[in-house]
């Protein structure tokens, strides 16, 4: 059965990502320098995925794509659509019309998210144990949402950005008679608060990128990225 994981990714530009952690860091440089170690984490741990395409789904600003490092497997695709519910719906479509029988998608805000958690997510699918499968966020979000075939009611009239995300999900999902499954939740890097609850768990180490910088920022100079 052919897997496809989507990532979605925004463009490192300063002022345009990680807003909420620019205020409380001080500084929309430092802030864009951690998103960017964040992505480059969240990749090198999907390229860990065997048998599995990688669709990484930008966010631009400018016509070209980032110059970023290309990894292997990777096929670079640009975000269709006017909010993050019509983007999304538009990267699993062509997705799943390209040939991926289950289909996942997560964001850069979980650098230390374990592989294993998106394994189960396509086992669950695969297994047809579920036909819908999310990954809670602390923040009421999910980090992760699988599906074995395109289901437009995911997408739309939900009220991104809030708390009330992944409830409203289970509410269109059980009212369009689908089986879900809920992983273990994960919290998502938004907040100083944030980075401090990541440099506390015992996955840190899975995304060095990510934990080099953090301790940086928190002061722990020795520990500072040279490159």
């Amino acid at each position: 059965m052919t897997r496809g994981l989507i990532i979605f990714a925004r463009e490192p530009l300063a002022g345009t990502v990680k807003t909420r952690l620019a205020r409380d860091l001080g500084s929309h440089r430092a802030a864009t320098d951690l998103y960017t170690a964040m992505l480059t984490d969240v990749l090198a741990a999907a390229v860990t995925l065997d048998d599995t395409r990688l669709l990484l789904f930008w966010a631009l600003k400018n016509i070209t794509t980032p110059a970023f490092p290309l990894l292997p497997r990777l096929e670079v695709f640009e975000q269709q659509g006017r909010d993050l519910g019509e983007r999304m719906a538009n990267a699993f479509g062509e997705a799943l019309a390209s040939g991926c029988e289950t289909c996942c998608i997560i964001g850069s805000d979980a650098p230390d998210l374990p592989p294993e958690y998106i394994l189960q997510a396509f086992g669950l699918l695969e297994r047809n144990e579920a036909e819908a499968v999310f990954g809670p966020a602390v923040d009421g979000g999910y980090y992760l949402l699988g599906l074995r075939r395109f289901q437009q009611q995911l997408f739309e009239d939900i009220p991104w950005s809030s708390g009330e995300v992944l409830r409203t999900s289970l509410e269109r999902a059980r009212l369009g008679g689908l089986r879900t499954a809920l992983l273990e939740p994960w919290r998502d890097i938004d907040t100083a608060e944030d980075l401090e609850a990541f440099l506390k768990r015992p996955t840190r180490d899975n995304a060095p990128r990510t934990l080099a910088l953090a301790q940086c920022l928190r002061g722990d100079t020795t520990l500072c990225p040279t490159t």
